[in-house]
Formats: structure tokens, sequence, C-alpha cells
């Protein structure tokens, strides 16, 4: 299983008053770990958008287990559980240095954007988290 380790700083734009992370930043999170690991393929959603594809989330879920604070610096570790005909699954962590911050999954569908319709998930993604 191919996973990718992107670390992110935590900025104050990022946090509450407390200087606690807001709870849809650890989303955000799960999108950067997503764009990065198929970067890492050399696969990227302008050249599924090309190709007339868009993978919107259709399922996602955050378990919280302790707080990022304003300066931390979290390592997103992001990986694929599993892919079918259209959809892909992605799982995600997020950590500061050994802490475990927040896990979770999403669940991408790719549509073809002219009939808006679930479409297969293109080859080359298909054939490079195959190995």
């Amino acid at each position: 299983m191919k996973i990718n380790k992107t670390e992110v700083r935590v900025y104050y734009s990022d946090t509450d008053r407390g200087g606690v992370v807001y709870y849809s930043n650890y989303l955000k999170w799960f999108e950067v770990g997503r764009t990065e690991l198929l970067r890492e393929q050399g696969l990227s959603y302008a050249e599924f958008e090309k190709q007339n594809l868009i993978a919107p989330v259709v399922d996602v879920r955050c378990t919280y287990h302790d707080s990022a604070k304003y300066d931390d610096v979290i390592t997103i570790e992001t990986s694929i559980e599993k892919i079918g005909n259209s959809s892909i699954k992605f799982l995600y962590k997020l950590l500061r240095r050994n802490t475990l911050l927040a896990e979770g999954y999403t669940v991408n569908v790719f549509v073809d954007m002219k009939t808006k319709k679930s479409s297969r998930i293109p080859d080359k993604l298909r054939e490079a988290f195959s190995t």
C-alpha cells in the first residue's frame, strides 16, 4: 500500500480564538493529502478535468482524537483502501509527531462533467495504485 506523507503547518487563520484548529480544517488537510498522494504518482485533478472528469467527495468521516494548535507541524498520511469501478476510498491519519490527532476517510466518485453521471476511474489512476 502506497502512503504519502505531507507536512503542513497550522496557521493562525486555521484556529479559533483559543488557538485550537477549527474542526473543518481537518477536512481541508484530507484534501491536501489526497492531492499530494495523486501528485506523487504523476496524477492531478487538472489532468482529470481535461478528460471532462471530476471526483467529488460523496462520503466523509473524521474522528478527532486530540487538538492541533497554532504553529504545530502536522503530518498527513494518506493511502487508498479501495478502488472500485467509479469510486475510490482514501484513508487519512493526521499526526503531530507521534500523536494521532484525527483519522478518517473520503469516498470520491468520478463523474463525467457533461453527463453528470458516474464514470469509470481512469486507467492511469488504477494502474498507478495497482503495483
